[in-house]
């Protein structure tokens, strides 16, 4: 597989700040005496600033309820070798459940891959109906370049072609839907990301985000939160509560719902 220096199923975020001890030890042994604790006015902004945080704290647990509602992490009753290593059990149902920890660290990283990429290159792929809108969403919100129903052949390698484009990134929704898309990529030398599944063969995948892939409204909670952390590498928006357009938004509509 094309190595890419900025990209690994191994990636490890080093800290490499240190902390000089000899700067941190205080010398109380001049006077032998420690100094006095001045006692501090009661400061009304604690109060504020303390229920600030709790609503924060309440409203950050309510929307990872609110992920985990949506299917995310259930996977199908068939798992590969590859992707053993992303599932943390099976459910009663039979169906393999995914680490949603890694799916969220996956998210996190994918995100900071693309946020130094030129977003108008990177290049996003749904063979699949359910992943259409959130790919729409997705590249609504943060400029990348959708690719949805049938991938043409030669898209990627193929300099002859009127559609013919030259992508820095290539993100599939689905590695066995969209499989030729991930074949010209690696061709290419182009680094993939993919929304990987528990039955998904991930041999020709640069960097996994295991998720539900088959889902509505799992994929539109994956492109939704993908697209909130790019965002903010881009500085379209600072904090998570700045993220206007909802999961709902980013979701395939049944018929339905639309009537």
């Amino acid at each position: 597989m094309f190595s890419h220096p900025n990209m690994s199923e191994n990636t490890e975020i080093i800290d490499n700040d240190t902390i000089d001890t000899n700067e941190a030890i205080v010398d109380a042994n001049e006077n032998n005496e420690l100094p006095e604790a001045t006692s501090q006015p009661e400061n009304p902004s604690d109060e504020k600033h303390d229920n600030e945080l709790n609503i924060e704290s309440s409203e950050t647990e309510n929307l990872e309820k609110m992920i985990l509602s949506t299917g995310i992490r259930v996977g199908t009753p068939v798992k590969t070798k590859s992707m053993s290593r992303y599932i943390v059990r099976a459910n009663p149902e039979g169906l393999y459940i995914l680490d949603i920890s890694k799916t969220l660290y996956k998210i996190d990283v994918a995100a900071k891959f693309i946020g130094r990429t030129n977003i108008a290159k990177v290049a996003i792929t749904s063979a699949r109906e359910y992943g259409k809108k959130p790919v729409e969403k997705f590249c609504e919100a943060t400029g990348a370049t959708s690719i949805l129903g049938r991938f043409m052949p030669g898209t990627f390698t193929n300099p002859s072609l009127p559609k013919y484009m030259e992508p820095e990134i290539v993100i599939v929704t689905d590695p066995q839907a969209d499989q030729q898309a991930v074949i010209e990529a690696t061709r290419a030398g182009v680094p993939v990301i993919a929304i990987s599944n528990s039955d998904n063969v991930i041999s020709k995948v640069d960097l996994v985000i295991p998720a539900n892939n088959r889902g509505r409204k799992a994929l539109a909670t994956v492109y939704w939160l993908l697209a909130r952390e790019v965002m903010k590498k881009q500085g379209k928006i600072k904090s998570d509560k700045d993220m206007k357009v909802t999961i709902d938004d980013f979701e395939t509509k049944l018929v339905e719902e639309i009537i």
